[in-house]
């Protein structure tokens, strides 16, 4: 399988989530020996450099305000990136950032917008998956949030050593101001 450089565009929740769920992908890391990470819903994929990335970020955090997407609940998949995620309903909103995203990076990519925040990087067995999923409650219908960061990552990202190798190009809150 051929891996390549990317470009991915993150939505981060604002407090109290993102602490609740840093907290939750930190205890999993523990448990599991997996990676740390922070929480965040991947917006976009593609094969950009740095300069469109920051043009992206900055016209999106222009555009767009507080975004609030809706918890459909914990979800499991044996794909390394979709370990253990929650799963967010999609948006008009949503598809308008993924939009406005693929506009400003001048990017043409296929990359298929399914929401979720993942809480765990760890290749595990379906029953253990499955047994880690039923024993996180989140008690967020809603998660707002404020803010947008692009990563240059390695897609497909596969490893431990891939996530800790993710690198912040471009951030900024979703009002326009520079983080």
């Amino acid at each position: 399988m051929s891996r390549q450089a990317v470009i991915a565009y993150w939505l981060i929740p604002s407090e109290p989530a993102h602490s609740f769920c840093y907290e939750i992908i930190k205890d999993l890391a523990r448990r599991c020996d997996a990676p740390v990470f922070e929480p965040h819903v991947t917006i976009h994929v593609g094969a950009h450099g740095t300069d469109a990335a920051k043009d992206a970020v900055g016209a999106t955090a222009r555009e767009c305000k507080l975004i609030e997407l809706k918890a459909l609940g914990i979800d499991q998949s044996d794909d390394f990136i979709k370990t253990l995620f929650v799963k967010f309903a999609t948006s008009g909103e949503l598809s308008n950032i993924n939009g406005i995203i693929r506009e400003a990076s001048n990017d043409s990519s296929r990359y298929e917008l399914k929401p979720h925040l993942s809480l765990l990087y760890k290749n595990l067995t379906a029953a253990t998956r499955r047994e880690l999923a039923a024993s996180i409650n989140i008690p967020l219908s809603e998660v707002t949030f404020d803010a947008i960061k692009a990563v240059r990552c390695v897609s497909p990202t596969q490893s431990r050593s891939d996530v800790e190798a993710w690198q912040v190009v471009a951030a900024a809150d979703l009002c326009g101001d520079r983080v």
